[in-house]
Order: C-alpha cells, then sequence, then structure tokens
C-alpha cells in the first residue's frame, strides 16, 4: 500500500522539506532541550520508540545511542534521506518513514512510547496529531514532547517573520504555540494521557545576529520559503527585522537567546 500525505497537508511538507540537510544546523541549536526530553522519556534497551516529526533524526539519534529500536516519522521526505544518512553514518538502526502526524500508518498501540521535540506542535489539525498519540502509544506506554511557549522568544520569532506572510485563510488555522499552554496541552492529551509538566530553558548561541539570520534563512524552512518568497526589498526588511531581533540578545561573546519550553511527559491509561 503507497502511504501518502493527506492534500492539505502538501504545503507545510514543502515548506519544512526546503530547509534540506541544513535543518540539522537548527537541531543542533535545540540540542539541550532534545537532551531534557528524552531524559524524561527514560527510554530502555529494547523498547519500540517512536520519533514523531523527526526531521532530520536529531531525537532519533539520541534515543536509539541508549538501545531503543527506534522509527523516526516526518511529513518531510527530504529531511528523512538526511536523517537516514546521517545514522548510516553512526553505526545506528533507525527505521524511517513518511509519516503524516494527524495520520500514521502505523498500528494501534505499535510503540511503548512516542517523543516530539518541537515537531507535532506543528501539525496543521492539532485534536487529529494528539488523537494519533493516543492510538499509537500502548496502554502502560508514555509519551514525552517540547513544545515552545505561548509568549516566549521563538513565538517573538514568529512575530517579527508574520508581518511578511500573506493573510492566513478564514478561518484562521490554530497557532502552533498554542501547544505552549498547559490548559491546551491537557485539552489534547488529558483524555488519553496522564500529564505532568517541567519547564526548560533552551540557550540559542551564534557568534552573531547576522549568523542567526543565514542559519534560518539557510536550513528553517518557514523563515527559508518565507524569504525566497519576497521581493528583494521586502527580503531585505525581513533580514533587517530579523537579525535586529537577534541583537538584542547580544553577549561580550555573540548572541544568546533564551528560549523557553514545556516537557509534557505523559502516561497513556
Amino acid at each position: 500500500m503507497n502511504y501518502e500525505i493527506q492534500p492539505h497537508n502538501a504545503k507545510p511538507a514543502s515548506i519544512w522539506n526546503s530547509g534540506g540537510a541544513r535543518y540539522n544546523e537548527i537541531s543542533r541549536g535545540i540540542a539541550d532541550s532534545i537532551e531534557h526530553c528524552v531524559l524524561r522519556l527514560d527510554p530502555q534497551p529494547g523498547e519500540r520508540v517512536l520519533d514523531l516529526a523527526t526531521g532530520t533524526g536529531w531525537t532519533s539519534r539520541v534515543v536509539a545511542k541508549r538501545g531503543s529500536q527506534v522509527t523516526g516519522a516526518d511529513i518531510s521526505a527530504d529531511l528523512l534521506s538526511f536523517a537516514a544518512e546521517q545514522a548510516r553514518a553512526e553505526s545506528l538502526d533507525i527505521d524511517y518513514q513518511l509519516g503524516d502526524a494527524e495520520n500514521l500508518p502505523f498500528a494501534d498501540g505499535a510503540f511503548d512510547a512516542v517523543i516530539s521535540t518541537c515537531g507535532v506542535m506543528f501539525a496543521s489539525r492539532p485534536e487529529a496529531a494528539a488523537a494519533e498519540l493516543g492510538r499509537l502509544c500502548r496502554k502502560g506506554g508514555r509519551i514525552c514532547l517540547t513544545t515552545w511557549l505561548s509568549d516566549d522568544n521563538v513565538f517573538r520569532m514568529f512575530m517579527v517573520m508574520k508581518p511578511f506572510m500573506p493573510p492566513p485563510p478564514e478561518p484562521a488555522p490554530p497557532s502552533p504555540f498554542e501547544w505552549g499552554r498547559t490548559e491546551r496541552l491537557q485539552e489534547l492529551l488529558g483524555r488519553d494521557f496522564e500529564l505532568a509538566f517541567e519547564k526548560g530553558i533552551s540557550f540559542y548561541r551564534e557568534p552573531t545576529a547576522e549568523a542567526a539570520w543565514e542559519r534560518f534563512v539557510g536550513g528553517y524552512g518557514p523563515t527559508k520559503a518565507l524569504a525566497a518568497s519576497l521581493d528583494e526589498d521586502r527580503r531585505a526588511a525581513l533580514r533587517r527585522d530579523f537579525i535586529a531581533f537577534h541583537a538584542q540578545f547580544s553577549t561580550p561573546l555573540g548572541i544568546c537567546v533564551p528560549r523557553e519550553y514545556w516537557v509534557t511527559r505523559g502516561i497513556r491509561q
């Protein structure tokens, strides 16, 4: 059976695809939060673990090094291609599959644990993605998610980009940053999971604010696709505003942007 991404997610898939192999540089910038999430998931040798929205596979590789049987799923075929190449280079046995978070090609209860690091929060239809988490995780199994806070610096970075984006359709799609409120996480996941929350701070460091622009416009799908859609003047204005935002976090050694997130751990009921 040929598996396909749902039609309404074709555009998001193309946006994330645009980051290509350089998306791995974005994952490096959140490596501290990934380690935090894996620690709280506590994957065990031999456990079946799904890394949902694996991107270029950073989280899946951290989990695989714990001895778990890891599957990585993502909406982006190009990111998965890099993930598979990197896993081979590190001699890690990870199964990567194309997977739409709202409609995944796995059996009910197929996994002992599911992890998603700043990934599932970007699903177009949150209720459908949350239901899939419940379906795929066996009874007594667990999930662990990291999601950016609803009003912190990653949200503010998106607000820098927003004036350059086309107006959203009516009705506007739900904001991914709704996953950054524990009340919303409880609404989405509380029926299937017993939830507990822990706040964390990820520190994004670069030599300069200009380096942050180059990193994101080169490897972060939403920024890269947006910049590519703009004429020269608008692109220059986006670059200026993006750099100005990051320059607020200057240190004597470069920039250091604190980015707050929730770790949500859920036990499947």
